[in-house]
């Protein structure tokens, strides 16, 4: 059986994103998830919940990764807020798809979202403080 998952990229050669624990489980989520997607589109009163359960995962990742490339630290902060929201949103989606997905997956998918959760309760107040690069005054 041919694996029709979407391919996470591999940007591990020298960039630095990787090095980021909850970035690297996002991407893990996405692929991972694409199953449990495909699973929850196939029913009629689940669909809706596949369709933003995919978005809320995939806006992780693309957060995440919009936040790691800005200079300051309060736009950084700004940006991984979305990624926290979009982390708690995927935990609501994957509770509400728990009926078809089943308890177990929906156990492992939300353990590495709060995973994920409390690794970003960590960096926001961090980075709210810090500046990146000096700026040109």
């Amino acid at each position: 059986m041919e694996d029709s998952s979407p391919q996470v990229p591999d940007i591990s050669n020298g960039d630095p994103l990787w090095r980021m624990r909850a970035y690297r489980l996002a991407c893990e989520l996405v692929k991972e998830s694409w199953a449990d997607a495909e699973k929850l589109a196939h029913h009629r009163s689940t669909e809706r919940i596949s369709a933003q359960l995919y978005t809320a995962l995939g806006s992780i990742v693309a957060n995440l990764a919009e936040g790691y490339a800005h200079s300051s630290g309060k736009d950084r902060a700004r940006i991984f807020e979305y990624a926290l929201g979009s982390t708690r949103e995927s935990i609501a989606w994957f509770r509400s798809g728990e009926p078809l997905l089943g308890a177990e997956v929906v156990a492992q998918r939300t353990a590495k979202l709060d995973e994920i959760r409390r690794m970003l309760m960590a960096i926001i107040p961090r980075e709210r403080d810090r500046l990146i690069r000096p700026s040109k005054h």
